[in-house]
């Protein structure tokens, strides 16, 4: 069976800087010519982090060392692409680990077990790989195909799929390898997901796949026995607990041991069927994995009081209602709070000392997977992608504030919409909508607000922390947040009936409370002003029949 070399063979999908089409490159083109491209292309969001910190940016870290300081990273980071000495080294190092990069040899085939296989060679199909895919106990809802439907894939498609798995798979009961000493009746149980399953990743991106790279560097000494995967002994089937040596024993984690099964057929050579067991397990996530976002919660039995933990992102909420988590640089003592990923730090301490220009278009990816049922099944994949000022991740600019308050604004707008909600069903003698069931309308609301937050996100990036320039951006975005706002509201009231002017009187702890449509509105118009204070101002001395205001 022939191999397939990743380093000079196509299996990366990129588009260059311009053009509307990808096509595959192989390893050595996308280093080399890393200026010359946007950004991967993957065939699902979940890919991109995988094969970042499986491959690209170990390789690029191990050959050229890591940036010591903020001065070094900045002129690296300026020349916009590898420079010739770079470049030489980088070929090097690949030619140098040549053998390792072999997805099917023999001896080391690239992120696998060589011979891998159970006490009764079984294997399964490539759909177990593949997170969205029908297989075993994870059947998504509305998967086209079912487990026994093949799915071959080509070597290019098998490496990425590949490397996605070591990252995301599943939980629950692995196949037990045949020489797995911890493996009982064939099978290994207490199994986590791949490490990027229990964070809500963070991804900064640049201009270019090299400012991408450089913007995913961590600034700091590397550790001298951090080793990627790839020069390490080769893997069998046993696996064991333990803990990171650095960010290259990181970024490339065996979460599980995989071999890979290719096929000549008429098409051409293809891996139809695969093995999967057990792998290492991390016996503690650490305090500085760079792509994550951080949630701090009360714990007793911590020595502080709070425990530290991954930030998950939720599904159906944009990025941008956790702005806070995003900029917060250090949690402030003595409460609970966020804390922002290490490489956003970073990035604010580089735009601080200017090695980044304030209008530089930073762009964040956030990206997560959502498991169920023990975490054994994928239900959801989440991705969202926002453009985020630099100036905003320092707290003591003006820009921060505002950011701050601009997304605060918006979850105001739509709970003051969900209490006009709440009061109105009052009033004809409903009960609210359960906050955790059915559609709430201020889901509309945020709805609407999201392409005028991303749009301001854009536009805070050429205020240079301008406190006028800012203040008349803030104030030019209430005023459409309220017309928006009040676009759902009208809706609200527009299925209103007599029962509602009536109202009810609801008789709570020996109190009695009265719901009208006359107390919703007002209510409502209050929630509005404290909301939105730039525009109550512009409409303070407003008569309430003009432009500005709501009518029931």
């Amino acid at each position: 069976m022939s191999g397939y070399d990743l380093i000079d063979s196509p299996w990366l999908l990129l588009r260059l800087c311009g053009e509307t089409t990808q096509k595959p490159y192989s390893l050595r083109e996308t280093l080399l010519q890393a200026h010359r491209f946007d950004a991967l292309e993957v065939d699902v969001a979940t890919q991109t982090p995988a094969l970042m910190r499986q491959v690209l940016l170990p390789v690029v870290m191990d050959a050229l060392g890591r940036p010591s300081d903020r001065k070094e990273w900045a002129r690296r980071f300026t020349n916009g692409r590898f420079t010739d000495s770079e470049q030489k080294a980088i070929n090097a190092y690949l030619d140098e680990h040549r053998s390792r990069f072999d997805l099917f040899s023999r001896e080391a085939p690239f992120a696998q077990a060589a011979g891998l296989h159970t006490t009764k060679q079984e294997t399964k199909g490539t759909a177990l790989l593949i997170a969205t895919q029908a297989s075993g106990n994870n059947v998504p809802l509305f998967s086209a195909r079912t487990e026994g439907d093949p799915l071959p894939l080509t070597p290019a498609e098998a490496a990425r799929w590949l490397l996605h798995a070591q990252c995301w798979d599943t939980a629950g009961i692995k196949s037990g390898a045949a020489d797995d000493d911890m493996a009982k009746a064939g099978k290994t149980t207490g199994n986590v997901t791949g490490p990027l399953g229990a964070l809500g990743v963070i991804v900064p991106m640049g201009r270019t796949l090299f400012e991408t790279l450089m913007l995913n560097i961590p600034i700091g000494a590397q550790p001298a026995d951090d080793l990627p995967q790839w020069r390490r002994p080769p893997m069998s089937g046993q696996w064991t607990t333990r803990r990171i040596t650095g960010l290259l024993d990181l970024w490339t984690w065996q979460a599980r041991r995989i071999r890979l099964i290719p096929e000549e057929t008429e098409q051409g050579l293809q891996v139809c069927r695969v093995v999967l067991c057990a792998g290492d397990r991390l016996q503690a996530l650490p305090e500085w994995e760079p792509h994550t976002a951080w949630s701090f919660v009360k714990d007793p039995k911590s020595p502080t009081g709070t425990q530290r933990r991954p930030r998950r992102h939720l599904p159906g909420k944009a990025a941008w209602r956790g702005m806070e988590a995003l900029l917060v640089a250090e949690r402030q003592d003595g409460d609970d709070g966020a804390e922002t990923s290490v490489l956003l730090s970073h990035l604010a301490d580089l735009q601080a000392e200017g090695a980044l220009p304030f209008d530089y278009p930073l762009q964040v990816q956030t990206i997560g997977m959502v498991y169920g049922t023990q975490s054994a099944v994928v239900e959801d994949v989440l991705f969202d992608s926002i453009p985020l000022p630099i100036a905003g991740l320092r707290t003591e600019t003006d820009t921060y504030t505002t950011l701050v308050e601009v997304t605060e604004q918006a979850e105001d707008l739509a709970k003051a919409v969900n209490g006009l909600s709440a009061d109105l069903r009052r009033a004809r003698g409903a009960d609210p909508i359960p906050w955790n069931k059915g559609q709430r309308p201020g889901e509309f609301v945020l709805h609407a607000l999201d392409p005028l937050v991303r749009r301001f996100l854009v536009e805070v990036r050429a205020s240079a922390d301008d406190p006028d320039q800012l203040e008349r951006g803030h104030t030019a975005w209430e005023q459409l947040a309220y017309w928006k706002t009040k676009d759902v509201a009208e809706r609200l009231f527009a299925t209103a009936t007599g029962s509602e002017f009536a109202g009810r009187v609801v008789k709570k702890d020996k109190a009695e409370y009265v719901y009208r449509l006359a107390f919703a509105e007002q209510n409502f118009r209050r929630q509005l002003r404290a909301a939105l204070p730039r525009w109550a101002q512009s409409i303070r001395d407003q008569p309430d029949d003009e432009p500005g205001e709501l009518s029931a």
